[in-house]
């Protein structure tokens, strides 16, 4: 399946969540199973016979991708959620929104010192949340090996926010 074909997948839903945004939902890749089956392939070639000892998942959606691409790679799965969703101990990391601030938590014991962490998400925008993800992991004295997406908003120069890391998405869209 071509990368068109992958982007033919994803619906665009325009003026969501606000007038003027055209959010890019992927319920509609996740359904067709070839292609969120592709999408998985070349994730796994990415990553296939890297050093990751764990994959974290951002809430919600990077949840569905990283699960899967833990099973896939045969190394274990760590979640990253909105505060109050976990329920062991947890450790936090504030970022910026468009208007305010949210937050992103993970167990303080999810990630040992030394680890390798791939983060996975369903899309890069602005950065933020992914940036505050990878401070949570250094935070713990991991690694982070990398950060992974299916979608990377190019326009809105997230990838500027995760200077240093290593930024792979699978689709790219250079404009709204």
């Amino acid at each position: 399946m071509s990368f068109d074909s992958l982007k033919k997948k994803i619906r665009d839903v325009r003026d969501y969540p606000k007038p003027g945004i055209v959010f890019r939902d992927i319920t509609t890749l996740l359904k067709d199973r070839g292609a969120f089956r592709e999408v998985l392939n070349i994730l796994v070639e990415r990553y296939r016979d890297r050093p990751i000892d764990l994959i974290a998942g951002i809430e919600a959606r990077g949840f569905i991708f990283g699960g899967a691409l833990a099973s896939d790679l045969n190394v274990g799965f760590v979640p990253m959620r909105k505060p109050g969703k976990l329920p062991a101990p947890t450790m936090t990391e504030t970022y910026a929104l468009e208007y305010g601030e949210d937050k992103i938590q993970m167990h303080v014991d999810a990630v040992a010192p030394g680890q390798k962490v791939l983060l996975i998400d369903d899309l890069i925008a602005t950065g933020g949340t992914l940036a505050a993800a990878a401070r949570l992991v250094e935070k713990a004295k991991g690694e982070v090996f990398g950060i992974g997406c299916v979608i990377e908003l190019a326009f809105l120069n997230g990838r500027e926010k995760l200077k240093p890391y290593d930024v792979f998405s699978v689709l790219t869209y250079d404009s709204e």
